[in-house]
């Protein structure tokens, strides 16, 4: 299973859709302008604002840099890559703001145009351990003959989309429930981590045992310790191998009768 979304592009999109200018937009680089609503949103600076505001002045949202590759991590920005504490405050104005929507393609027809229902749902699985990863995939599943695409919101930047309906089309009923088109979105997603390299887990297992086997070693006198107790459960909290789903946000689209990959 391929299409982990690219996060160079997400992120255009991300901001444009915020109505942010992209200044510049090279391989592994973006440079943002921010609007004042998303200077406040992610900048952190509300004493400035509170400041501006109070004098009667216009303020002037910051321009943000951003680096999305590890080769260039070093040069002036903001490296952001997936686990980073900037992709994360993304992600959660997106869960808090826009986790749910229901939008239409939009059509200019004079003929009656059935628009086919389509759930989209865009995940992160978290995989922790010793070493930390996240990947974000976007999945649509036709909700009428079960068609599944994994590499939704390419397709979707093309497609013109609004909250109502073109004049002229209508929604075809779904044969297939959103909860158990959802249910198939996550076997999909639970067959791809079960085809992953689990040697980071087994890494993680050994890193473990080798930690509570020095820990223990502090504390053979006092076994009881709550010192040792608590800090055995940190350690397994640290070391032991998860792997979470987390749905960042989607919804039902109602799209025209075209052929995904």
């Amino acid at each position: 299973m391929e299409q982990q979304i690219d996060l160079s592009a997400f992120l255009t999109d991300y901001f444009e859709t915020k109505h942010c200018t992209i200044l510049s937009k090279e391989k592994g680089q973006i440079h943002i302008q921010l609007t004042e609503e998303m200077d406040k949103e992610l900048m952190n600076r509300p004493f400035y604002w509170h400041y501006i505001k109070k004098i009667g002045r216009e303020g002037e949202p910051q321009v943000l840099r951003l680096i999305t590759d590890k080769e260039k991590a070093s040069e002036p920005g903001e490296w952001i890559h997936f686990g980073s504490p900037r992709l994360h405050q993304i992600m959660n104005k997106l869960m808090d703001k826009e986790r749910y929507t229901r939008l239409f393609e939009q059509v200019h027809t004079l003929d009656n145009t059935p628009l086919y229902p389509w759930l989209v749902s865009n995940i992160k699985i978290s995989y922790r351990g010793a070493q930390h990863k996240d990947e974000i995939f976007s999945i649509g599943l036709q909700l009428l003959h079960g068609h599944m695409s994994t590499n939704m919101m390419d397709y979707l930047e093309a497609v013109p989309l609004d909250r109502t309906i073109s004049d002229y089309c209508y929604t075809l009923t779904p044969m297939i429930q959103p909860q158990s088109g959802f249910l198939r979105i996550q076997n999909v997603l639970l067959q791809h981590v079960q085809n992953q390299d689990n040697a980071w887990a087994a890494a993680s297992i050994k890193q473990l045992e080798t930690e509570k086997t020095t820990l223990k070693h502090f504390y053979e006198d006092e076994p009881d310790h709550p010192r040792y107790v608590e800090e055995l459960e940190a350690l397994e909290k640290r070391f032991k191998p998860t792997i979470t789903f987390q749905v960042i946000n989607g919804g039902i689209f109602y799209l025209t009768n075209r052929q995904l990959e």
